[in-house]
């Protein structure tokens, strides 16, 4: 058994990044340990269930990991990999909080030749200005020396079983080579697409912010073109569609930006950009377009329902889906709810159905009341927000028999032909 295949891993942080990669690494022959605080997450996973939905009972099964809420089940471990959010606060800086958290759980059990690995979204010199500090402060251990550290971010995109963590390049980071080619032989046996050896963590802690910015801007780019097209009476679907036979024009749709990467991620680079004294002008502007892409929505649809001379606060409306995006249960900064709010401050009547979601952790979350089937035959306007496949699989006639006769229905997603719905971004 080679010398990698000895390191015992413990991940924190069972999550869509955290649960794939306990799992991955145990089938390539590690010893590995999940943890997480949330106990009923981690009892559930003892029992084979996935509350995510991500990963199937016999995967759990057959993969070898033991899971656990226990500290005391850490003091083995040789490598510990931090796969926690990063969230931002209601100012939009960065929540560093699981992080630091993650961080203080390790230190007390952190020993002499340790590895740290962070994989989370961060900006530049969050693992060495950070991480390094909180592990020193609890263990007594000092970094470089005693324990090493090295970044490794997280590429996981929920639903999405073509892009796994298997099968996209990996970019790994170390504070020098010798652990770099430790990290790099625990993620080998793993990721078959291979891996990129960036020259320092804070050059992949950038990259991997970046990513998820460029996406972020490239779709408030199209979406500030429905936001104008709208105004002209034109179908941005349709501009794109005609400005895609050009060879290099990138396929970009207009949507709602959410979930715990791009609606996030640039947050973390404009903040560090301003603590050095430079104001993100492109990144920010995006970020406000996207933002306010749900409000939008729900306007348009009200002013639709005044043209018809329908009075919005009589009207019964229906949201299909609630989730950041398609076939998935994640609805960490869903701007879904942004709709709702919207439509409610109209005094509409909204009723939300999402068949992925937990109802409790949203009732809880954002203060909405998820249903289990909707009325049928009951509702002036319908939006389609999320593209889940059991929504696009029921067809037109299906979706506005959920409606009134003449309803209005706004297709978000643009899941249906033009001639299908009244109104689409």
């Amino acid at each position: 058994m080679s010398q990698s295949k000895l390191e015992k891993i413990a991940i924190l942080g069972l999550g869509y990044v955290g649960l794939p990669l306990a799992l991955a690494l145990a089938r390539a022959g590690f010893d590995v340990v999940g943890f997480d605080t949330d106990t009923r997450h981690v009892q559930a996973l003892q029992e084979g269930r996935d509350r995510n939905g991500e990963v199937s009972s016999q995967s759990l099964s057959e993969s070898g990991a033991t899971f656990s809420s226990n500290t005391a089940d850490l003091e083995a471990a040789s490598a510990y990999i931090i796969s926690v959010p990063t969230p931002i606060t209601d100012a939009k800086a960065p929540d560093l909080t699981p992080v630091r958290s993650a961080c203080e759980t390790i230190a007390p059990v952190l020993s002499a030749g340790d590895l740290v690995i962070l994989e989370s979204t961060v900006y530049p010199g969050v693992t060495e200005e950070v991480c390094g500090p909180v592990l020193e402060a609890s263990s007594g251990l000092k970094a470089y020396g005693d324990f090493k550290l090295a970044y490794s971010p997280e590429r996981v995109n929920p639903g999405d079983a073509e892009h796994s963590l298997e099968s996209v390049i990996k970019v790994i980071a170390a504070q020098d080579d010798t652990t770099l080619d430790r990290v790099e032989a625990i993620y080998a046996p793993v990721v078959k697409a291979g891996l990129h050896r960036a020259s320092s963590i804070k050059t992949a802690e950038a990259a991997k912010v970046i990513e998820n910015t460029q996406r972020d801007l490239n779709i408030a780019l199209v979406n500030e073109f429905a936001l104008i097209f709208s105004r002209m009476n034109l179908d941005t679907l349709e501009v794109l569609e005609a400005a895609g036979t050009k060879w290099n024009f990138l396929p970009f749709r207009p949507g709602l930006v959410g979930g715990h990467c791009i609606g996030v991620d640039p947050y973390y680079l404009t903040y560090r950009a301003e603590q050095l004294g430079y104001h993100p002008e492109v990144i920010l502007a995006g970020r406000r377009i996207n933002d306010d892409m749900g409000r939008h929505v729900a306007q348009e649809l009200i002013k639709a329902m005044l043209a018809r001379k329908d009075n919005p606060a009589r009207s019964r409306v229906l949201v299909m889906g609630l989730t950041f995006k398609e076939n998935c249960a994640d609805t960490r900064n869903t701007r879904v709810a942004d709709i709702v709010d919207e439509l409610q401050s109209y005094s509409a009547e909204v009723h939300v159905w999402d068949p992925h979601v937990h109802k409790a952790d949203v009732a809880r979350e954002y203060g909405i009341s998820v249903i289990s089937e909707p009325e049928t035959g009951t509702y002036d306007g319908i939006v389609i927000a999320v593209a889940h496949s059991e929504f696009t699989d029921m067809g037109s006639e299906a979706i506005r028999a959920l409606g009134k006769p003449g309803a209005l229905l706004y297709d978000i997603k643009g899941v249906l032909a033009k001639s299908e719905s009244d109104l689409r971004l």
